[in-house]
């Protein structure tokens, strides 16, 4: 028997069609979406990095491209984020329904930009119990922090201090269980020896707690 499940999605909205890329365990726990930062995509290789580690450790994970090829080449459609939040949450209700799935819990690992579309996203959904962010932007969905239940940790580079202090802001907002880890000796990317894998470690055991 394979270890995991994996399958090439074509995830069709209501006005587009979009690739995404699902990875299941036997026996999952629950599955991640991730919502990646503007000029990324689904072969983000730091997502990819954090996606395998989920993976290792029994979660299922979705990484999908929240712009077409062709909206990518259009700066401001980067940093829609009421586009890219209606993407997801669209993506979450069709992730949902599949039977590949079977009705385990959704949680949502966000990066950069694409972290204020994880925590607006689950600002509108109830069935989203989880979500984790990755040098993020939380101050860009200011609006809706105080409307998100889901569990929420910030992890943010002790080097990255602008994102620092704005996580430090956005953290106020928040009304729901949370937390913001710095991890020492990162940038913005942490691109540092080591330093992703830590965020990795943080992500599985917030997911592992609230996800279960």
């Amino acid at each position: 028997m394979n270890k995991f499940f994996k399958k090439e999605c074509i995830i069709s909205l209501k006005d587009v069609s979009l690739k995404g890329d699902l990875t299941l365990p036997h026996e999952s726990k629950a599955v991640v979406i991730f919502s990646h930062g503007s000029g990324s995509s689904r072969l983000s290789s730091r997502n990819q990095y954090v996606a395998s580690y989920l993976n290792e450790n029994g979660f299922g994970t979705l990484l999908f491209d929240l712009l077409t090829v062709e909206e990518d080449r259009d700066y401001d459609k980067r940093f829609d984020i009421e586009l890219l939040t209606d993407r997801l949450i669209a993506t979450s209700n069709w992730l949902s329904k599949i039977p590949e799935v079977n009705n385990l819990p959704i949680g949502y690992f966000g990066a950069s930009t694409g972290a204020a579309s994880a925590l607006k996203a689950a600002a509108k959904l109830k069935h989203i119990f989880a979500v984790v962010s990755r040098g993020g932007r939380p101050d860009l969905a200011m609006g809706e922090l105080p409307h998100v239940q889901a569990p929420t940790l910030l992890i943010v580079g002790s080097l990255d201090q602008e994102v620092h202090e704005l996580n430090l802001i956005a953290l106020q907002s928040l009304s729901c269980e949370k937390q913001l880890e710095l991890v020492e000796g990162a940038t913005h990317l942490f691109e540092e020896e080591g330093k992703l894998a830590e965020v990795a470690k943080l992500a599985v055991s917030w997911f592992s707690n609230h996800l279960s």
